[in-house]
């Protein structure tokens, strides 16, 4: 089954062109002969020379007694720079030189199941009976696209219980730290017997102290925000946000949120914990004349290593979890400050309209006004215009019917004078009555209009303030973060329960 499943993904693999080396380390009996050697593989011939040990790759000659001890022979790829390095369904060799490279080798053929995988990942098995048991291990750490590329770096391995011999093909790209775990392991060259001495340097280099600095760089942010959005003062004056920019602030919340979940410390908790199973399974299959001496001690000084690690990222898990609360917590401060700004502003548009409505009825005054004047005077005109007509005659002036006096010497007021008071004057009352009837109707119905708005807007403002402040009880103290979250209840709050009377 591996093997059909092996041929059939390795027909469905698109080959891409890495520049290949190869590493070779080999510790003798007699130091003398020990070889640490790297060169390029320039060709096929030059490739499958190494695979099977022959030509320049020949074994050397050894005088008698001298014996080779352990070594590790390498396929290498590091500073991988083609953009599908690490994507689903694609290696670095030609199909052919591919699956010699596994059958040869003797790595394990179910790595290529994993080229779709992302995050860390590790995985060991001892396959073979007797004298042909070996060790297979696949660690790797592969991503989706950045910028165009995809990142990550492979280790297959292959450890041989009859010669002590480690094979394997490695590749990673250039922000990876493969080339530095390369240099180590050869400036470690004394220890390579043991299988797992290269993933624990790669787990390492992986491990190192820029994850800290970046969860320490996180929660200084983290502080800034606090200071920015809750005014809390544990910042110096020189960090102070200079404005209460909201975008900006969620922006920041959002970068902050991504810096603390890089290289989360739950998964390399487990690939840590994989590792560790895996030295142990190992500590009971190798021979134990092996097992003993140095190779024991370098054994459990690994072990210890991977202990630390543990321990180190169970304390950084502890820390990113209060991180992640505290900025949950700043990110629902946040929403409610922007709440609280819409609803003022809100209120701020009901009040500008209601300065219009004023300002609305202040100009109706000003016409009623005019109104007014022209009720009073417009019923004496409207008389004088009827009175003056020729159905009235008054005979006013001496020579009534002379145009050429114009003395008004004489002149008289007729008796019929009193007809015009007493029409005029009894109108103008009749419609300035109606007018002040109608018009106190008028203010009632806007006053009671007024009072129902006033009554609304505080009625919207007592509910916005009743339920920020329930959103901000209910929220878990930053400093009980990571622990059960205490609810005060509704008496506390301010807030009656429905069925309570006011």
């Amino acid at each position: 089954m591996d093997d059909y499943l092996f041929r059939e993904l390795l027909a469905q693999c698109e080959p891409i062109q890495e520049r290949t080396t190869y590493l070779e380390v080999f510790n003798y009996t007699d130091a003398k002969y020990n070889t640490q050697e790297e060169h390029s593989l320039k060709d096929d011939d030059d490739f499958e020379n190494f695979l099977h040990r022959r030509g320049v790759f020949n074994p050397p000659n050894l005088r008698e007694g001298v014996e080779l001890v352990n070594g590790i022979r390498l396929v290498v790829q590091k500073n991988a720079a083609h953009k599908d390095t690490f994507s689903p369904l694609h290696i670095s060799l030609p199909r052919n030189a591919y699956e010699s490279m596994i059958r040869n080798l003797r790595l394990p053929p179910r790595a290529i199941e994993g080229s779709s995988l992302v995050g860390p990942f590790f995985w060991c098995s001892y396959e073979g009976e007797g004298d042909d048991r070996h060790l297979h291990i696949i660690f790797r750490k592969s991503d989706v696209r950045k910028k165009g590329k995809t990142r990550g770096w492979e280790i297959m391995l292959s450890y041989s219980f009859k010669t002590g011999m480690t094979t394997g093909f490695v590749k990673g790209t250039e922000t990876s730290d493969i080339a530095d775990s390369l240099a180590h392991l050869v400036a470690c060259h004394a220890e390579v017997g043991h299988p797992f001495l290269l993933p624990v340097i790669i787990i390492t280099r992986d491990l190192s102290a820029k994850g800290d600095v970046r969860q320490r760089d996180a929660r200084d942010w983290l502080r800034r925000l606090e200071n920015a959005i809750t005014m809390r003062n544990e910042i110096e004056e020189k960090e102070v946000y200079t404005d209460f920019d909201v975008d900006g602030i969620n922006r920041d919340l959002v970068e902050c949120h991504s810096q603390v979940l890089w290289k989360r410390p739950q998964a390399y908790k487990e690939i840590v914990n994989e590792i560790k199973q895996g030295m142990d399974k190992f500590a009971q299959h190798v021979p134990q004349e092996k097992f003993s001496g140095e190779f024991r001690a370098l054994h459990d000084r690994m072990l210890s290593r991977l202990d630390f690690y543990r321990a180190k990222l169970q304390g950084m898990e502890h820390y990113c979890h209060t991180t992640l609360e505290r900025l949950h917590i700043q990110r629902q401060a946040l929403y409610n400050i922007m709440t609280q700004k819409e609803s003022k502003l809100n209120l701020e548009m009901a009040a500008q309209q209601r300065r219009l409505a004023h300002a609305s009825k202040r100009d109706g005054t000003a016409m009623k006004t005019l109104s007014l004047l022209g009720a009073v005077f417009l019923p004496g005109t409207f008389i004088s215009s009827v009175f003056s007509m020729t159905f009235f005659d008054f005979n006013v002036g001496p020579n009534y019917g002379d145009p050429s006096d114009s003395s008004g010497e004489g002149a008289q007021v007729s008796n019929l004078l009193w007809v015009y008071f007493a029409v005029t004057v009894p109108l103008t009352l009749v419609i300035l009555l109606c007018w002040y009837v109608i018009d106190m109707r008028r203010e009632k119905r806007y006053a009671k209009e007024d009072e129902d708005i006033e009554r609304g807007i505080s009625l919207m403002e007592k509910d916005i303030l009743a339920i920020m402040r329930k959103k901000t009880i209910n929220k878990a103290s930053t400093w009980t973060s990571g622990g059960p979250r205490t609810v005060l209840p509704r008496s506390a709050t301010g807030i009656k329960e429905p069925d309570e009377k006011a």
